[in-house]
């Protein structure tokens, strides 16, 4: 069964490496039919992002733009004010939002929603660019945390690849601290 997942953020934020990191995250740990594919044009930074994996224990034949993932990724939650994000997500899926506030966001119930103050693990750890926090990583640890994809060793060891030495232990210190740190909302 394949696994899809899209990505919401804005330029600047990291959403295609974190996509990228995804994919090599899943065929560490095992699944053999893994692609990470950006969707923009000649956005600049702040503009609205979308980026999507499909995973697979078999290879993938498939191509097509996802329309409905079983998990949505939000990077940046003012995007729920400017793209439908919600109707890109399967009925029964999984959403993941940096956001410091869940209780704002009233959802069906069979949509399973889980939250990490990014923003703040991002911040604590010095992961900035140009005055923003970098919240690619963090969010890559609530994926660890609200999935079965992959294990947070898997990312680690991404992680620790793809990201330059000079930012690797906060890196991974976010990495660990998101994970802890998501949670799931329960309905009723």
């Amino acid at each position: 069964m394949i696994c899809e997942v899209i990505w919401h953020g804005r330029g600047g934020q990291g959403v295609v490496l974190a996509a990228q990191m995804l994919a090599e995250a899943a065929y560490r740990h095992g699944f053999r039919g893994v692609t990470a594919t950006p969707t923009f044009g000649p956005e600049r930074r702040g503009a609205p992002v979308i980026a999507s994996n499909r995973i697979s224990p078999e290879p993938i034949r498939t191509f097509a733009q996802i329309r409905k993932a079983d998990l949505v990724v939000v990077l940046d939650e003012s995007l729920f004010h400017a793209v439908d994000i919600l109707g890109r997500l399967k009925d029964t899926g999984v959403l993941i939002i940096n956001t410091n506030d869940a209780a704002r966001y009233v959802l069906p119930e069979s949509i399973h929603l889980f939250t990490v103050d990014a923003v703040g693990i991002a911040q604590r750890h010095h992961l900035m660019r140009e005055g923003a926090p970098l919240v690619n990583v963090p969010m890559l640890g609530a994926v660890a945390r609200a999935s079965e994809l992959v294990t947070i060793e898997d990312l680690a060891q991404v992680v620790k690849r793809k990201i330059g030495d000079d930012h690797l232990s906060q890196n991974l210190a976010a990495l660990e601290e998101a994970y802890s740190g998501t949670t799931m909302r329960k309905h009723g």
